[in-house]
């Protein structure tokens, strides 16, 4: 591993990894969202701050990373833990093979998506951002992952601008799930508002950066989501979008299909 790209592993150990405080209000936020042996994919894990989270659940855990330097640390962070899995490779429409952009001085920024989506990143960041190193990496899609590991309660989508792709790739519905958004963007986030109301009656939610709290007092349908991002105007500004199913009471012994006992789990350790 070259010094620049060591170098952007710690800046980015910095700011996600290396703050209890943080991980603590992470545990509690997404509370709401995750249960003991429940399965959660981490779709775009950088290093982990999500996955460090959903396994303090007590959830099975889906990590799906493409970059190099980052699935080598998931991987020798929790390769050995029970409940983690790790897929090295990107997620899209289709299978098959893509490039990778990766900024290895802000690895968290890496992405799949074309030229116009880093040149806004860059003009909207406050210092300079190069996409120095190109790698090709091997995509999936999340029905594929679906087949492979189970129907996740909740996944978590956080691409750089690769969103759109990533739910084209779905073809059913997810009982909750969330996808990043930022605001000289709005057009690829209301594409993905389309889909998952496609998919189903979802209800949704927001948080902005990393405040980690639900900005709206109920879940309001996609139209309400629309608005707000009409608000945002030129101001840079991201958060994610959280998007849930309505809760169906279970008859007495059902259980949902997503939530198997963990001793039955048996992930591979990396690949597809």
């Amino acid at each position: 591993m070259d010094s620049t790209t060591r170098l952007g592993l710690l800046r980015s150990a910095l700011i996600y990894v290396w703050r209890p405080l943080q991980r603590a209000r992470l545990v509690r936020f997404y509370r709401r969202f995750v249960r003991p042996g429940a399965l959660c994919f981490d779709i775009g894990a950088h290093l982990g701050s999500r996955t460090r989270a959903f396994l303090a659940l007590g959830a099975r855990v889906l990590a799906v990373e493409p970059q190099p330097s980052c699935a080598a640390y998931l991987s020798r962070r929790w390769g050995r833990h029970p409940r983690f899995a790790l897929v090295a490779q990107a997620v899209g429409e289709e299978p098959g093979v893509a490039r990778l952009y990766v900024n290895r001085l802000n690895p968290a920024i890496s992405t799949l998506a074309p030229a116009a989506w880093r040149t806004a990143m860059a003009d909207a960041a406050a210092g300079p951002e190069r996409w120095d190193h190109e790698v090709s990496v091997e995509v999936t899609t999340l029905d594929k992952l679906i087949a492979a590991f189970g129907l996740p309660s909740f996944c978590k989508i956080d691409v750089e601008g690769f969103e759109v792709e990533v739910l084209a790739g779905l073809s059913r519905p997810l009982p909750a799930l969330s996808f990043e958004f930022i605001s000289f963007e709005t057009a690829r986030a209301r594409a993905c508002l389309r889909r998952l109301a496609a998919l189903g009656d979802y209800r949704f939610n927001w948080s902005f950066r990393e405040r980690l709290r639900l900005e709206n007092a109920t879940w309001v349908e996609p139209a309400v989501v629309a608005r707000m991002l009409d608000t945002l105007g030129s101001r840079v500004l991201s958060g994610d979008v959280y998007a849930r199913l309505p809760v169906k009471s279970e008859a007495p012994g059902s259980r949902n299909e997503s939530v198997v006992s963990i001793s039955n789990w048996c992930p591979p350790r990396n690949g597809g």
